[in-house]
């Protein structure tokens, strides 16, 4: 299952990173991102309660049942080996955090789980990767540029790098040229206020603008 769950991310080049919508509103707006073409879901921990994390559990679940022939959802902001055990029981094809944890890696390879641990020098992508990650997220995108990117990529060409932060219509893309294999996009795609105002059709117009600036790349 992990290997055709890595083919479908790899495919798809777009993951979008639910946070903070509430579980009992995250399949409306997962439906509303499936009809504008994004076929992978990151709904990430909320690390400030114990009652929020369950809501992110919830909110993977409640997707998985519902749409799960549609869409490959994954857990986001992954801290501890006990979160990883979490999620997947939950539901979770893929764990991503924001950081390189040996245990949390470990943990979602013995699941049988897709490993996307976050890291931002090339020192931290190249650990990441030994220790097991399938892709490594390298995070913070926006704020280090496509010419980063690039440039670590030139040594580390074996390594398959998802940018995550500040990726919009208009730059995802160049991401892409740049050597990414694929993107996470969190508020500029889903907007909790475009959620709690029930304005589906506008986040389905979002991630078409998303979709269409990959389609020939």
């Amino acid at each position: 299952m992990s290997k055709e769950v890595l083919n479908k991310i790899l495919e798809s080049k777009i993951i979008a990173i639910v946070r903070g919508i509430p579980s009992d509103e995250v399949v409306d707006l997962a439906d509303a991102l499936v009809k504008g073409g994004i076929s992978c879901i990151e709904v990430t921990f909320d690390q400030s309660s114990e009652e929020k994390a369950r809501d992110t559990l919830k909110a993977i679940s409640n997707i998985s049942k519902a749409l799960g022939d549609q869409i490959c959802v994954g857990a986001g902001t992954v801290m501890t080996a006990e979160q990883v055990e979490a999620a997947a029981a939950a539901g979770a094809e893929y764990i991503i955090s924001p950081n390189t944890n040996a245990s949390v890696i470990k943990r979602t390879k013995k699941l049988g789980k897709v490993s996307i641990p976050g890291a931002m020098t090339p020192s931290e992508v190249a650990e990441a990767y030994e220790l097991g990650a399938d892709i490594v997220k390298l995070f913070p995108a926006g704020i280090l540029g496509c010419d980063y990117i690039k440039a670590v990529k030139a040594p580390l060409k074996h390594i398959p790098i998802t940018a995550v932060g500040g990726v919009n219509p208009g730059n995802c893309a160049d991401f892409i040229r740049a050597g990414a294999v694929g993107v996470g996009v969190g508020g500029n795609l889903v907007s909790p206020q475009l959620v709690k105002e029930s304005r589906f059709d506008e986040i389905t117009a979002i991630a078409k603008s998303y979709t269409d600036s990959l389609k020939n790349v």
